[in-house]
């Protein structure tokens, strides 16, 4: 185990530093620059282009970025928030997006579990109809379509939520029931993966031999599915709820603009539309780190979930 997890962690720095080079190449060959404003002198956008190294090669100002970003230093904003450092951004935004996206995974678990259950144990019947019919259309629909028509139908129409977040810094009623909307809009996706799963797994639970002989010993169905059935059927589900999150994670971009919350998402596109490099280059890695985490604990769990499963073996 010790073993595999080294190897995982060698091929993720690997895969990062790629990553890295990567956005780095292709941000700085696309047209145009952060200092392309014509209220700007001459003399000034020389001493700013000498000051970021713009007029050095471009292999030379990767030399430099790659010397910064080993000790983990981005530089600053040079336009989304200018002269704060890219450690200071993601300090001040990472919390409000995470908090956003822990509220959608305690909503979304629970009631993709019930509605799996709800599924599986009604099978062919009206409920499981209903229910697959749901799960296709959170799956089939992308997370902003969902986000402008609750925005528009519960917060516009109705007026039941509001429309964007509030600004209030403490999490009091207000901002629960502005965070409401957006939580949904982030949960239906997920929602409906973990339902199919539950589902799946546990139809197949119930119909297995091991049904059969907790049966035999008396138990009663429900005795049977609870602690056979269900228990069994949950191996698969601990490790699709870590990808799911990064999924929340990355699909919070487009809705925290669209709800004016003040978190990465925002600050990301704001960043690519600015020609903020050094800004854009710090969430991008951020980004990349916690999908390749979250694979790695993806990895990890099989063996610590089900103690069948041999990880890092010799062959």
């Amino acid at each position: 185990m010790l073993r595999y997890t080294v190897q995982r962690l060698i091929a993720m720095a690997i895969t990062l530093f790629i990553i890295i080079t990567i956005s780095f190449f292709l941000l700085r060959l696309m047209p145009g620059s952060f200092v392309d404003d014509p209220t700007l002198s001459k003399e000034i956008v020389e001493q700013l282009e000498n000051k970021y190294h713009l007029n050095d090669p471009l292999v030379l100002q990767y030399g430099y970025f790659l010397k910064d970003a080993m000790k983990l230093d981005f530089g600053v904003s040079l336009k989304v928030q200018p002269k704060r450092t890219i450690g200071e951004i993601l300090a001040q935004k990472i919390p409000i997006s995470m908090q956003l996206n822990i509220f959608s995974m305690i909503f979304m678990i629970p009631m993709g579990i019930i509605l799996g259950i709800i599924a599986a144990i009604r099978k062919n019947k009206l409920s499981d109809h209903g229910i697959s019919v749901l799960v296709i259309l959170f799956i089939s629909v992308p997370s902003f379509v969902f986000a402008s028509a609750l925005q528009y139908w519960l917060g516009f129409k109705l007026d039941w939520f509001p429309i964007v977040l509030s600004k209030d810094q403490v999490l009091n009623w207000n901002r629960m029931r502005s965070m409401i909307l957006p939580i949904l809009a982030l949960s239906f996706g997920g929602i409906a993966t973990i339902t199919r799963y539950v589902r799946a797994e546990l139809c197949e639970a119930l119909n297995s031999e091991y049904m059969l002989l907790s049966k035999s010993k008396g138990l009663t169905q429900f005795q049977s599915t609870v602690r056979h059935a269900m228990r069994n059927s949950f191996v698969p589900l601990a490790n699709i709820i870590i990808p799911i999150f990064t999924s929340i994670l990355f699909g919070s971009l487009v809705i925290e603009k669209i709800f004016a919350i003040p978190g990465m998402g925002g600050v990301l596109i704001d960043s690519i539309n600015a020609k903020d490099h050094t800004l854009t280059i710090g969430l991008l890695c951020f980004y990349s780190l916690i999908s390749l985490l979250t694979i790695l604990i993806v990895d990890l769990s099989y063996g610590i979930i089900d103690p069948r499963i041999r990880i890092g073996g010799r062959k």
